[in-house]
């Protein structure tokens, strides 16, 4: 029988990603721009794991997320076949928008991290718009 602790969401999300030929530039490393892909996906799976498909919530909340700001610093290299983990976590939290610091290792090793502020939007006039309640509450429920 699971146990409240059991049900309680991780204060972090883990997503795997291998890098292919299409991720590298011509010198053989990740170009910068695909970490902010990789890390999108990441988001993208975790609103999945909680319940909330963004095609979902498109069409039946009128709220998709947009990307408002971001920072992010390269430490190393990542190279073809390697296998990254993505490691997602929520800081901050506004009526409109989340923030979440997110973190591409390699076997433990730091590789890129940066800072990504989402807003969301409402669909029909492209405004920032109220986190609907239920996403809101499982975002929550990630936060330290």
């Amino acid at each position: 029988m699971p146990t409240v602790t059991d049900l309680t969401p991780p204060k972090e999300f883990l997503f795997d990603i291998r890098v292919y030929y299409e991720d590298t530039d011509a010198g053989g490393v990740v170009f910068y721009a695909n970490y902010l892909k990789f890390f999108e996906r990441a988001r993208t799976e975790w609103l999945r794991a909680l319940g909330f498909g963004q095609s979902e919530m498109a069409d039946r909340l009128q709220r998709i997320f947009v990307v408002a700001g971001l920072d992010m610093d390269y430490r190393k290299p990542a190279r073809l076949d390697d296998k990254l983990t993505i490691r997602s976590r929520v800081t901050r939290m506004g009526r409109a928008s989340v923030h979440f610091a997110q973190r591409a290792e390699r076997q433990g090793e730091l590789i890129a991290e940066g800072n990504i502020q989402v807003c969301c939007v409402d669909t029909i006039h492209m405004r920032p718009a109220e986190l609907p309640p239920s996403v809101r509450a499982s975002l929550q429920s990630t936060q330290e």
